[in-house]
């Protein structure tokens, strides 16, 4: 079985991915383009401060494709936002974690200081959470696509049952 396979084409909760993945795609743009604007050599690593983030030329591009990818997305939409919101995310919570282990060395070339790993684990989480909105959790009520999608037996048997309740409904109504 495929995964691909289990999830729903079109569902309302496409909006979440959308809007969620255009919103935090444009946060990186600005930040990136503010760096541009700032004429950064690409790797400064004597800490330019943009936004109380450190940064350099090579960040400020990073930000700027990282947050075009996430906009293209939100333009995609479905389960590609979805799924995009989910990688990039824990592509951010990676980066922090790397970033925390290269503070103050050589191999540091983004320029990275606390804040810029805290706001990576943020960042990360925030596009993280809004890629698994809707998906991942096992209290999905049943008119969750991703619920009816995993449980056709059950979704079935609730229609099938629905249908026993109209058609009651409309006997009795015959009768009187």
């Amino acid at each position: 079985m495929r995964l691909r396979d289990e999830l729903p084409v079109d569902h309302h909760l496409s909006t979440v991915y959308r809007y969620g993945a255009a919103f935090c795609g444009l946060v990186l743009i600005t930040f990136g383009c503010l760096g541009f604007a700032d004429r950064l050599s690409p790797f400064d690593t004597h800490g330019t401060s943009i936004a109380g983030l450190s940064t350099n030329g090579l960040l400020s591009v990073i930000s700027v494709v990282v947050g075009a990818v996430l906009v293209l997305g939100g333009f995609v939409g479905g389960n590609f936002a979805s799924d995009l919101n989910m990688a990039v995310g824990a592509l951010f919570l990676l980066s922090g974690f790397v970033h925390i282990f290269i503070l103050d060395r050589p191999a540091n070339i983004l320029d990275f200081r606390l804040s810029n790993v805290m706001f990576s684990f943020v960042m990360g989480l925030i596009v993280l959470t809004f890629g698994m909105y809707g998906r991942v959790t096992g209290g999905l009520p049943h008119d969750n696509p991703y619920w009816r999608s995993r449980h056709p037996e059950e979704v079935a048997r609730q229609e099938a049952r629905q249908r026993l309740r109209e058609l009651t409904r409309a006997a009795h109504g015959a009768e009187k």
